[in-house]
């Protein structure tokens, strides 16, 4: 996915946003900021990506800053704010009818819970929004193919779970837990270093995804979202040899869409953004859970 002339304000807001929690120096904002200006400036041409440009910022903020991870904090929080809402959603799904009405619930709480967001332009977050999002996952969801996702995953051999954000991670426990009930196994995979609040293996392991997924893996690389030419061997491995990958959030979907696709993807996320809304004919703040990728033929399981 390319970039858009709105992924300029919000780049340029979300790197000035980060370089204040980074540090109170203001010589160390000013000089990270004055660096975005000069990235912007060299690389945000037609055929940029948004995540991509978006892993350079950071990368420059966390040099110039010295600080190695500016959204350490929120991220706890996140993950602490998140397991208290659990229980909240094991109960709703153990109220359901039948096996495929609460996998729908968990994948509905986990779709909600990627609003779990910071500094992005428009989307202001609040974690005590997080339960009326829950609650209302299903009226907001602009784009279903959560029965085909059900479906596929109850065929397959291998399911591979790329993860988005700290506290996120929590509900995708959930949706893990379902996602093995099926019969695959399911490998997750969080980021391989610090890069905005996106979840990493301490975070995996804080909310007890370690002890759920059949293995937890990361990409091998500090990078927002999923550029193939980065990621360590161990990950490309499980990538390509997965039978079905779930992708959740907005940079993941940036990324993957450069490449062509050799096995079924489904993107579950929140539109926190135009760009994203308008790749999917959404508005801003829909949910979207939305299969892309070659059929799956074994059963002929979606057309």
């Amino acid at each position: 996915m390319k970039v858009s002339v709105h992924c300029a304000s919000c780049l340029l807001h979300r790197g000035y946003l980060e370089a204040r929690r980074a540090t109170t120096d203001p010589q160390r904002q000013f000089a990270a900021v004055q660096a975005l200006l000069k990235l912007m400036a060299k690389e945000f041409t037609p055929n940029a990506v948004p995540a991509v440009l978006g892993t350079k910022r950071d990368r420059l903020v966390r040099e110039i800053t010295g600080n190695p991870d500016p959204y350490l904090e929120a991220k706890r929080r996140s993950n602490k704010k998140a397991l208290e809402l659990l229980p909240l959603v094991r109960k709703m799904m153990s109220e359901e009818s039948s096996d495929w009405l609460r996998f729908r619930r968990a994948c509905l709480s986990s779709i909600a819970a990627n609003s779990i967001e910071f500094d992005v332009l428009g989307h202001d977050f609040d974690h005590e929004q997080l339960r009326s999002l829950i609650l209302r996952a299903e009226e907001e969801l602009a784009i279903d193919d959560l029965d085909k996702l059900y479906r596929i995953a109850g065929e397959v051999d291998t399911i591979l779970l790329l993860t988005d954000n700290a506290g996120e991670i929590a509900f995708d426990t959930l949706l893990v837990e379902e996602l093995k009930r099926l019969g695959a196994e399911v490998v997750v995979a969080v980021r391989g270093g610090p890069a905005l609040n996106d979840a990493l293996m301490k975070d995996a392991e804080s909310v007890g995804m370690t002890r759920v997924a059949d293995k937890v893996i990361d990409t091998g690389v500090d990078m927002v979202g999923v550029m193939l030419e980065e990621c360590s061997e161990e990950f490309l491995e499980v990538y390509r040899s997965a039978d079905l990958v779930v992708a959740k959030g907005m940079a993941n979907l940036e990324t993957l869409t450069e490449y062509p696709f050799k096995t079924p993807h489904i993107f579950l996320l929140r539109t926190k953004c135009e760009p994203v809304a308008r790749f999917f004919g959404v508005d801003v703040g829909r949910n979207v859970a939305k299969l892309l990728g070659p059929k799956f033929l074994k059963n002929s399981a979606y057309t």
